[in-house]
């Protein structure tokens, strides 16, 4: 029996994009534009594209992005991986999934433009939804690697769409480009009416998670692992009513935490904090949003009512009107089965 209660909207809020290409589509991209990817049948490519045991570090982890951004070759596979992540979540029972995306980063490997990108990127989201039938919305990332002046021209590709993106993120490498470095940039996502959900204490301490709170005006926060070494932080966040978009198997598989009973979701929700439940990368880590809450909450100790609790978090923290969020139970409550 499923861990999900089929009554109530199944939200999911923290899922790149970019890291849930389907083996089918780097396979089809590959031999249609003679790429030289690690295989010439599905069996063959996931060894190479999926995690199946932890890596040493998360730098590791993204060292996968290579085969799932190397097929992004045009603006037309840009769109179809962005149209074919909506169907995704819709064979997954999502009712509602935000999805997040850095342009510079799928725009690297193959020189395109990240202006070109983020057009692309919502062109196939708005097309997914329209014929899924599921509601979807945007969170474009700055990928933090890059340093501050490429993250704000990276920015800037997003604000040219920014009546389509609902949210900033800020991802990569935490321990060497923290987010002090980014102040202005979630300044001006702010002036733009955008929320605040930015990568921090995945990596580096609860200091990274204070300062996304105090100087990013984070509304949720992604991950926040290391939150756990801070009484004071845990009591912040669940007075605060701040988001934690919680990703299992992903934090176990980069290393984040050593094992499934040692993530910390558990002392998250049981401090009253809003944890939620996510894949973060499923295409590199071979997990659906049924996995997460089948089996690896279970895994990390969670009752039966914890994992409901973190389901209702995920519509609470969704970044969707108080008439949206209503207009999801209603639909559920009236059609259970979809």
């Amino acid at each position: 029996m499923t861990a999900i209660h089929q009554d109530y909207p199944l939200v999911e809020l923290h899922r790149h994009l970019d890291g849930n290409v389907r083996l089918e589509t780097i396979l089809d991209l590959g031999l249609k534009y003679n790429l030289p990817i690690p295989g010439k049948t599905v069996e063959e490519l996931r060894p190479h594209i999926q995690v199946t045991e932890a890596k040493p570090s998360i730098l590791d982890f993204f060292k996968k992005f290579e085969w799932l951004t190397g097929v992004l070759v045009n603006y037309d596979a840009v769109r179809r991986v962005a149209y074919e992540n909506v169907f995704d979540a819709r064979n997954e029972g999502i009712d509602y999934i935000e999805l997040r995306f850095s342009p510079w980063f799928m725009a690297e490997r193959n020189h395109l433009n990240p202006a070109g990108v983020v057009e692309a990127v919502v062109d196939g989201i708005q097309a997914g939804v329209c014929d899924a039938g599921i509601k979807a919305n945007l969170i474009g990332i700055i990928s933090r690697t890059y340093g501050p002046d490429i993250c704000m021209q990276e920015l800037d590709a997003l604000l040219a769409q920014k009546d389509h993106i609902i949210a900033l993120d800020l991802a990569g490498d935490e321990l060497h480009f923290p987010g002090e470095m980014f102040v202005n940039h979630f300044k001006k996502a702010r002036d733009a009416g955008w929320y605040a959900c930015p990568h921090a204490g995945e990596a580096a301490g609860p200091e990274s998670v204070w300062q996304a709170l105090r100087e990013l005006c984070a509304e949720r926060i992604g991950h926040a692992v290391y939150a756990l070494k801070d009484p004071a932080l845990l009591d912040y966040l669940a007075d605060h009513k701040i988001g934690v978009e919680s990703s299992l198997t992903s934090n176990v598989q980069t290393s984040t935490v050593l094992d499934y009973r040692s993530h910390p979701i558990s002392t998250f929700l049981r401090h009253g904090i809003a944890a939620t439940i996510n894949t973060d990368d499923p295409g590199i880590s071979a997990i659906t949003i049924g996995h997460e809450y089948d089996i690896a909450a279970v895994k990390a100790g969670l009752s039966a009512d914890e994992i409901f609790q973190a389901q209702r978090n995920a519509l609470e923290q969704a970044f969707l009107s108080s008439d949206e969020k209503a207009a999801l139970l209603v639909a559920k409550h009236s059609n259970p089965a979809a």
